[in-house]
């Protein structure tokens, strides 16, 4: 079985630490967490007072009994404002929701926005090494685990143990003080219990989340993959990998299930022996005279109205370790820091000519040389040429020019101005990119061309879609400009989408241009087509074309040939084809192969 990979460990304490990073974000609606707790406050106080009343009701029913023409005279009013009383009490509970609702909601959004905005601020290294349906998954649950936190640790919790404390005051005051101190004993052997058995669940809850995880990551994986599988009809083998996952997340829930059942019923235990205990001490104060039928009822409402909110303790504490968990996994992504990051003092790149400069760079990845002191100039408007044999470090130098990774050593310079000084973003627009493997989105060739300048006129996508010669293809396509192109671009040919991709960078209008490979995948007739839009996007434009087939390039200003991460020669085709070296080797095991 492949390796998802995960830096899970199942004795990890959970890190409270984490609310305070909530925090801050229930203080932009100050005004409405106050009367979300002053509801709460009330619906306290409402609910210690229902016990009350309901005893004076069931004393005076009770001396009434035995004149039965007298049972007219039963206190209705105090059955009606027990009534009130409860129904004040779920009014208030649901005004209270209500207001922290949109309190809830809104954290909810601003961190979901923002854990997003971090993930598209990491550098390429993180997302070459990310599972997409995991990363989604750790997400959702993070921000679900969040609306749950804020909302039962602040409304249910600490409300909770309040009303617990009033009640025991209650009945010490009241009463005997054996009642508080059943009360008491009970509350911290259900905590205790509660606690030490949830925090050994803990661990289990873990085990279900990575499998949940690791089984959507192989789902996702598999389905974006959807051509390879059929290419070698590995339907079966994908459905045992992704059978084995789910079997992990089987065998886990039935833990987890196993491990509820024992805290479940512990809890139950503790329960059902504290109001038997309450009950009967309640019931032998009744048979002494010392206590009214009414007191009696009164001690089993209260001792209801203690075990419910402490039963739903119980689940809350559950969920609320479970919701840590998901959370500390989501923040978690928060902290990875980007390799990749701005300057505090990066400016804004002015590009007035645009003038590239490889100064002494050096790169490793990994511990590993890719680039070896490699020094060139690409002159304003000049095309420049990178060859070579696969590995060479071709595609890593357009990676260094985009920072998508920081040099190890040397300088890269645009106009003048080393591109580690400057805003990743500013650099990043003055450079029009054409990939070698273009990913379209799931929508309109319209709107897929105008993701290379969102707030671009549909009459300027147009004119960048003719400048990018795909006019005649859009002319027989029954939508037109409407046509849904299919998830990553699966329902147009290579040649098609490459030519989506150079309509995008006509429409960003770019400095700089890097073309990635742009033509190392498609036939002659489609070569032919993209190498026209390639020509005419590029004109007067300083441009950079990593290329494998060298006869894409043999009109370029210059070419420089690398081997193993350093240049061994430069100049255009005609010099090197004379100097009969690397260069011409390249052209002749190429012309040979047929491949020109």
């Amino acid at each position: 079985m492949r390796s998802m990979g995960s830096d899970f460990d199942p004795d990890q304490a959970i890190d409270w630490s984490v609310v305070k990073q909530i925090w801050p974000y229930l203080t932009e609606f100050k005004r409405r967490v106050f009367l979300a707790v002053m509801c709460l406050v009330l619906a306290k106080v409402a609910s210690v007072g229902m016990p009350f009343v309901l005893k004076k009701v069931v004393d005076d029913l009770d001396t009434q009994m035995g004149d039965a023409s007298t049972l007219v005279l039963v206190p209705i009013a105090l059955i009606v404002a027990y009534g009130f009383i409860r129904l004040s009490n779920v009014l208030l509970g649901e005004i209270r929701d209500t207001l922290f609702g949109r309190v809830t909601e809104r954290a909810m959004r601003r961190i979901g926005l923002n854990v997003f905005q971090h993930l598209h601020a990491l550098d390429l290294s993180f997302h070459l090494s990310r599972r997409t349906g995991g990363l989604s998954r750790d997400i959702e649950r993070g921000v679900n685990g969040i609306s749950f936190l804020m909302r039962f640790l602040v409304f249910n919790i600490v409300p909770t143990f309040l009303e617990l404390f009033l009640v025991m005051g209650i009945l010490w005051q009241q009463y005997r003080f054996e009642f508080a101190l059943i009360v008491f004993v009970s509350v911290v052997s259900y905590v205790w219990f509660s606690k030490k058995t949830t925090d050994w669940r803990t661990q289990f809850i873990r085990e279900a989340n990575q499998a949940d995880s690791r089984s959507s990551s192989r789902a996702v994986d598999s389905l974006l993959n959807f051509e390879t599988v059929k290419y070698f009809t590995n339907e079966q083998y994908e459905s045992n990998l992704y059978d084995e996952e789910l079997a992990d997340w089987e065998k886990a829930k039935r833990k987890n299930r196993l491990t509820l059942f024992l805290l479940n019923g512990g809890q139950a235990l503790i329960i059902s022996a504290s109001m038997t205990a309450m009950l009967l001490l309640a019931a032998s104060e009744v048979s002494e005279g010392r206590m009214t039928i009414g007191d009696f009822v009164l001690v089993n409402a209260f001792m209801m109205q203690i075990f419910m909110p402490l039963n739903f303790l119980g689940f809350v504490y559950r969920e609320i370790k479970s919701s840590m968990t998901n959370i500390e996994r989501m923040f978690s992504l928060m902290r990875v820091q980007p390799k990749v990051a701005d300057a505090d003092d990066a400016s804004q790149l002015n590009v007035s000519k645009g003038l590239i400069e490889f100064k002494h760079v050096h790169f490793s990845y990994d511990e590993r040389a890719i680039i070896s002191d490699v020094s060139f100039t690409v002159l304003p408007g000049e095309k420049l040429a990178l060859v070579g044999s696969s590995g060479a470090g071709k595609s890593t130098l357009g990676k260094l020019l985009f920072r998508f990774y920081d040099v190890s050593q040397g300088q890269i310079c645009i106009d003048g101005q080393d591109i580690q000084t400057v805003s990743q973003h500013s650099l990043r627009q003055a450079i029009g990119v054409v990939p070698q493997d273009t990913v379209l989105f799931n929508s309109t060739l319209l709107e897929n061309v105008r993701y290379g300048r969102p707030d671009a006129s549909d009459d300027e996508v147009k004119q960048a879609i003719k400048l990018a010669h795909l006019n005649e293809f859009v002319s027989r396509l029954p939508k037109g400009y409407d046509t849904e192109v299919g998830e990553r671009g699966l329902k147009l040919s290579g040649g098609e989408k490459q030519r989506v991709a150079i309509a995008r960078t006509i429409l960003k209008q770019p400095s700089i241009l890097l073309f990635d490979e742009a033509t190392s995948s498609l036939d002659s007739d489609s070569e032919k087509a993209v190498l026209d839009a390639i020509n005419e996007v590029s004109k007067g434009k300083s441009s950079v074309v990593v290329a494998h087939r060298l006869s894409t390039i043999v009109n370029a200003d210059r070419i420089l040939v690398l081997e193993q991460g350093r240049i061994v020669e430069q100049g255009n085709h005609k010099d090197l084809m004379a100097k009969q070296g690397r260069y011409a080797q390249l052209w002749q095991m190429q012309q040979h192969q047929g491949d020109a």
